[in-house]
């Protein structure tokens, strides 16, 4: 990679800082339309950027639908006015009620929710009838994720009649999430996807036997993108895609999306050989073991240590000069995860021609924000 990254006004910069660079955005953006036949079976995933700024430019691009895992980042997506989006998540009654409220204050918006039981399907039917809505939900099925989701089998069956019985509630679709495919081999990869998608085919089949009627299928993230994206009549919903980061960088090279956020950070001491930068536990991912957290753009040569919350402290290797790193240095890096980090920010820098101009604000972060 070239110096794409570096900005010319860092001296005003405070650090830890995370910079996002809103060309490369757009690109990614206009990667995944090519990637697909139609935007309209786009439904990205918000959870990586929850930013208006960034919504405001996949609507501008002609994608209308979304997908979204908290209340916080479902209010965001209806103050942009989206057109439809999916709480991929199954509502307790108290978030279900924040969600009606979301239904009652942003009517050009449709929401819809996720459920796998029946013990829930009856609690928001009950609620729904009482507040006076049509509540529209999508079954969470179980392919491999083994999270959430119910089996597609017998149980879906049964579940999916009894949510058509129930008053205030309206079937919308299916929903399927294989995030546990990572496979880096690209033939392997699609194996493991196609077995998940047989599961859904066949419970597909089944349904359409027991007059269930159509129904919207919204599967896959960021992984297994491409494969589904071939599918005519289903909705996709990566994520990642939006920001990249340095992991999918590694495991997914078939897909051809731009790093567009980036870590700032800088050297703040030099004890005893080591170096230690600002970019502790509060300014990156931390769930990955320690030496998967960053990748250092501008000094590869670094390995890390140690880290904690403010601090992480790395080493150069033994053969290069012990100054070539001096405090206040400025490194550049990418997260191996970028969803997590983004959270981690208030805001985030947006950088044009090498200078950061101005800040957006990371909206849904937030638990919530009016409901």
């Amino acid at each position: 990679m070239d110096n794409w990254f570096e900005i010319e006004n860092s001296d005003s910069v405070d650090s830890p800082v995370l910079l996002v660079y809103p060309e490369r955005i757009l690109a990614n953006i206009r990667m995944l339309k090519s990637m697909i036949d139609d935007p309209r079976r786009l439904r990205p995933h918000v959870k990586t950027h929850k930013m208006a700024e960034v919504t405001a430019m996949l609507l501008a691009e002609g994608i209308e639908k979304f997908k979204c895992a908290t209340i916080a980042e479902a209010e965001m997506l209806g103050q942009c006015v989206a057109r439809d989006v999916l709480l991929a998540y199954q509502p307790t009654q108290v978030k279900l009620y924040r969600l009606i409220e979301l239904i009652k204050k942003y009517p050009q918006t449709t929401f819809s929710c996720l459920v796998d039981n029946p013990t829930s399907a009856l609690m928001m039917a009950q609620v729904a009838t009482e507040q006076g809505i049509e509540l529209e939900v999508f079954i969470d099925l179980n392919i491999g994720m083994n999270r959430t989701g119910i089996s597609p089998d017998e149980s879906t069956l049964e579940l999916a009649k009894l949510i058509v019985s129930l008053p205030s509630l309206k079937l919308r679709g299916l929903h399927a999430y294989d995030g546990q495919i990572h496979t880096q081999d690209l033939a392997l990869r699609e194996i493991e996807c196609e077995a998940g998608f047989d599961l859904v085919t066949h419970l597909v089949n089944r349904l359409k036997a027991e007059s269930i009627g159509t129904l919207d299928i919204v599967i896959g993230g960021t992984p297994t993108f491409p494969f589904h994206a071939k599918r005519p009549n289903v909705e996709c919903s990566p994520g990642t895609f939006i920001f990249w980061d340095f992991g999918y960088l590694n495991d997914c090279p078939e897909q051809k999306f731009l790093p567009a956020a980036v870590l700032m950070t800088r050297v703040i001491s030099r004890p005893e050989g080591r170096i230690c930068l600002d970019l502790g536990h509060k300014a990156v991912a931390s769930e990955n073991p320690l030496l998967s957290r960053v990748h250092f753009l501008n000094a590869a040569h670094l390995h890390l240590e140690s880290h904690s919350e403010e601090h992480l402290v790395v080493k150069e290797k033994d053969s290069l000069p012990e100054n070539t790193l001096k405090i206040g240095d400025v490194l550049y890096a990418l997260p191996i995860h970028i969803c997590p980090t983004v959270a981690l920010y208030e805001k985030v820098a947006w950088v044009q021609n090498r200078k950061v101009e101005g800040y957006w604000q990371v909206t849904a972060r937030n638990r919530a924000l009016s409901i």
